[in-house]
């Protein structure tokens, strides 16, 4: 296995694989990113994003041959609280043939390495609450899954609509 920061030229498969999580998450159409958007705002001076790719041994070829196998996407966001930076993982996944092998968890820690080094004080992400097993796998981490906490989110036109507010 091998983990390593996404480049440039990884644009394509950032796409796939983000297409491939969308299809899982039962919401193919909503994934509308395009290679555009993943140069100018991941791939700058000023990044908004990050990603690591996990490359792994084909389990369904005979011959060895690594290949991508799932990734992360990430970015740091600032607990106004602990006064601390965070890091917020956007995305995981990990393709179906790859499951069981270790390689999400492996991503975590390689996740929890980078926020141990940028004096993270904490990493968040969301689940779907009908994913059980990507909450038995994070409870299994030691995860906490948060229930008091809602997620919102405002959209498109509602944020021009708010924003005219201002």
């Amino acid at each position: 296995m091998l983990i390593r920061p996404a480049t440039e030229t990884d644009i394509p498969l950032i796409l796939e694989l983000i297409q491939e999580l969308a299809i899982y998450e039962k919401e193919p159409d909503a994934a509308v990113a395009t290679a555009e958007d993943l140069k100018r705002d991941g791939f700058g001076p000023n990044p908004y994003f990050y990603v690591l790719i996990v490359e792994a041994e084909n389990p369904d070829q005979t011959v060895s041959e690594t290949v991508p196998a799932g990734f992360a996407f990430y970015f740091f966001n600032y607990s106004t609280w602990r006064g601390q930076p965070g890091l917020y993982l956007e995305d995981l996944f990990v393709r179906p043939q790859f499951r069981g092998l270790g390689l999400g968890k492996a991503l975590l820690a390689e996740l929890a390495r980078i926020a141990v080094a940028k004096n993270c004080g904490r990493m968040q992400w969301q689940v779907l609450d009908w994913n059980t097993p990507a909450i038995d796998f994070y409870k299994s981490l030691g995860v906490s899954i948060l229930n008091e906490w809602l997620p919102c989110r405002l959209e498109g036109d509602k944020i021009a609509h708010l924003a005219e507010l201002a």
